[in-house]
């Protein structure tokens, strides 16, 4: 009986066709997920459901690479992680991390990025975050652009490959279409005076959930930089709750501390951008050391 004789080189192609299956298998499966065993199912976004009923919601920034630093905050009472891609160094890696590690714990994730691009939110929408902070959004095209990024056609422009985000809210990728429209929060950011002048432009964009100001930079915007107290700045931030108050959006701010937070709750605000991860620790840190005599 003649053997038959494989070379090295059939045996070579046989395995390199093996491992390409096996790729292309789990690459089809990113966009046909089953929901998870593990992952709770939620079936509506608490912060955008506390702000429909006209509550206030603090979120504590994110700014450091760790997931256990962020677990840790998720855990601790704030309604939101505002998960910090434009000032920080975090990275779409770390971001997943974070928002895998943050599963079952109450601050629910929302990313802001680094610009107003439809790609930018396509990739932290499909790693799992619940909403998304559009920076320098200071014209009605750009707030539609907001819009479209986040809701799948035909309501916007959003490709299809949630494979990460249903997994991670505990559902199928067909069941988390409907769920993503619903539920994806569009947070658009006002830090320029071309901005306050498009206000009622803006604010009148079906879609957007938050108008939240950027108090800094729309100081500089304004020529007195950093003086967020500045009877100019006030005014501007008067015409932007005058604007959400008319559309029935809620309007946020960055505030650190309580008595900042209560001062803007009683201008009007309702949603909150906290002191950071290092802030708070540093914080923390100074508060024990005052307190230890002989220091």
């Amino acid at each position: 009986m003649m053997r038959k004789r494989i070379s090295w080189g059939t045996i070579s192609i046989a395995v390199w066709l093996a491992i390409s299956f096996a790729m292309l298998t789990e690459a089809a499966s990113q966009y046909q997920t089953s929901p998870s065993s593990t992952a709770p199912t939620l079936n509506y976004n608490p912060v955008k459901k506390a702000l429909k009923e006209g509550k206030t919601v603090i979120g504590v920034t994110i700014t450091a690479a760790s997931p256990e630093t962020a677990a840790s905050l998720a855990g601790a009472g704030f309604d939101f992680l505002w998960i910090e891609m434009e000032h920080s160094p975090l990275t779409l890696e770390t971001v997943r991390s974070i928002i895998l590690a943050t599963r079952g714990l109450k601050a629910v994730p929302i990313t802001r990025v680094p610009f107003n691009e439809p790609w930018m939110a396509k990739r932290v929408l499909d790693i799992g975050s619940l909403g998304v902070i559009f920076p320098f959004t200071s014209t009605r095209e750009l707030a539609e652009q907001a819009v479209k990024s986040c809701k799948y056609p035909p309501l916007g422009i959003r490709g299809f490959g949630p494979g990460m985000a249903s997994s991670r809210w505990g559902m199928s990728g067909s069941d988390y279409v409907k769920f993503a429209d619903e539920n994806v929060m569009v947070i658009t950011i006002i830090e320029q005076k071309q901005a306050i002048d498009n206000i009622e432009e803006i604010a009148s964009v079906p879609g957007i959930d938050v108008l939240f100001i950027g108090a800094n930079d729309l100081s500089f915007s304004l020529g007195v930089g950093g003086r967020t107290n500045d009877p100019i700045v006030e005014e501007a931030v008067s015409k932007v709750l005058a604007a959400g108050k008319k559309y029935n959006i809620p309007v946020g701010y960055p505030a650190g501390n309580p008595t900042e937070i209560n001062k803007r709750i009683a201008q009007g605000f309702r949603f909150f951008q906290a002191s950071s991860d290092l802030g708070l620790m540093m914080a923390g840190a100074r508060d024990l050391l005052t307190k230890i005599q002989g220091r």
